[in-house]
């Protein structure tokens, strides 16, 4: 069996860029998340929020890491991974890249140290400054990041002479169209995500009867947080939803599952279907009438444009578009509904005593980096066949490697990463006993898990209870 080299190389930077996105979601929504906790903490001198500014900087601290980590593989892929790409888009992207080192990393590392370890060397109120100096690091990166990734999804700025592409515009690139919406979008998921994060904590120690004061704070400011922003998020949503339906139109058609080049009138709402990429065509769909052309045209009688509006050969995959931004859209529906039933709890007194709330903010946990990931698979496999969209195709971006050294490395990473996500989650889920392990490799590790990470978790347990 012959091995395609770019669906490898497209496989290996699918896995790692979605483990690495986890942890820069999680360190900026955190990192401002604790800067407000600590000028709380300096307001009021209520022991309560520095015990949960403690708690939450372990966890910072382990996801900025990791982050910082797995970020740099993928700078390696870029270039030996899709060489081409980073031949082709090198004039736009490199100085961005390098950028975000320039300004965010040197910021963040100037400050990490004294923000992680000079709680009693420095004074409260230069602490208080390290600490918000790193959250405008990770929103400085995640600025440079997205203007990376926005200007592949609207190139703007640049010309193509010879086949070499040039920059002739930079502040065109910089804030390329689809830039400014993008980038509060993706900031809000990040501050959602730790939001519920943060809620579901403090819900599960309700539930268990333990850090009542810390649990009772940190559901009150996540699921307060959590209700403002994704007030705002749904409508930021839709601005990013018509700024693509503009530029990347098929990505739009396919996230909504139509194939003809006009729908019916009123157009559906399709929840379900299963798509037939070759026939061009739904096998099966489950919809509700009407709600298509109210949600996506704001009119009871609107029609809907389809995929075959795309030439087949420009055509992303329907089905993976599709479920992707229903992973996404119903999550943002319940994070939603969960914002409005906090409300309607805190207004009758029982935010803290309703057992099924408190059990969904528990399951709602990680809603914010599921609904993140599956919006970057909106974004990613939208844009399909194109790497830059309109200039330059995936397939043509891939480096002349051959296919059993990408099949190799892809291999390796799943290994370490797996066995990274392992450690972690016995670092962080109460109550985990790991599984004894078959390899002689994993059975090496099994003394940091029964000894390194029980004592870590005591630590922790300590910092919460004062």
């Amino acid at each position: 069996m012959t091995l395609d080299p770019s669906v490898l190389a497209r496989i290996q930077f699918a896995f790692t860029v979605s483990f690495h996105i986890i942890f820069p979601t999680m360190s900026i929504g955190l990192a401002s998340f604790l800067a407000v906790i600590e000028a709380l903490w300096l307001k009021t001198k209520n022991p309560t929020y520095l015990q949960i500014y403690r708690f939450w900087l372990n966890i910072f601290a382990m996801g900025f890491g990791i982050g910082v980590v797995t970020g740099i593989v993928l700078s390696f892929e870029f270039g030996l991974g899709f060489a081409r790409f980073a031949q082709t888009a090198g004039p736009a992207i490199g100085p961005l890249i390098g950028l975000e080192v320039l300004t965010a990393f040197f910021l963040e590392a100037g400050f990490l140290g004294i923000m992680l370890f000079g709680f009693n060397r420095v004074g409260p109120k230069l602490h208080f400054v390290a600490t918000c100096m790193v959250a405008v690091g990770t929103l400085l990166s995640a600025s440079w990041i997205l203007s990376a990734n926005s200007w592949m999804q609207t190139p703007a700025g640049v010309a193509i002479h010879d086949g070499q592409l040039t920059v002739v515009n930079w502040r065109h690139v910089l804030m390329n169209p689809s830039w400014p919406y993008r980038l509060p979008h993706m900031l809000t998921a990040a501050y959602l995500t730790a939001s519920f994060m943060v809620a579901g904590v403090g819900a599960w120690y309700l539930l268990r009867g333990k850090h009542q004061e810390f649990a009772r704070r940190t559901v009150a400011l996540g699921t307060a947080f959590a209700t403002v922003l994704i007030a705002g998020q749904v409508f930021i949503g839709d601005i990013v939803y018509g700024t693509m339906l503009k530029y990347q139109p098929s990505k739009m058609q396919a996230a909504e599952g139509f194939w003809e080049k006009q729908s019916q009138s009123p157009a559906p709402y399709y929840w379900f279907i299963v798509p037939d990429q070759k026939d061009q065509r739904n096998r099966f769909a489950l919809a509700t009438p009407y709600l298509g052309s109210i949600w996506l045209t704001h009119s009871l009688k609107g029609r809907v444009e389809g995929l075959k509006n795309t030439p087949r050969e420009l055509q992303p995959r329907m089905v993976l578009v599709f479920y992707a931004f229903r992973i996404m859209y119903c999550l943002a529906m319940l994070m939603f509904a969960m914002g409005v039933a906090s409300l309607w709890l805190r207004f009758r007194g029982a935010l803290f005593n309703s057992r099924w709330f408190l059990w969904m903010l528990v399951f709602m946990s990680p809603s914010g980096i599921i609904a993140t990931l599956a919006g970057w698979y909106v974004a990613e496999t939208g844009r399909q066949p194109w790497v830059i969209f309109g200039i330059l195709k995936t397939v043509d971006a891939v480096s002349p490697v051959p296919s059993q050294a990408l099949l190799s490395t892809l291999i390796a990473f799943v290994c370490v990463l797996c066995h990274l996500h392992n450690c972690l989650r016995d670092l962080y889920i109460p109550d985990y006993s790991p599984r004894a392990c078959g390899s002689s490799c994993l059975r090496r590790s099994v003394w940091f898990y029964k000894e390194r990470i029980p004592a870590l978790r005591a630590r922790q347990s300590e910092t919460i209870g004062g």
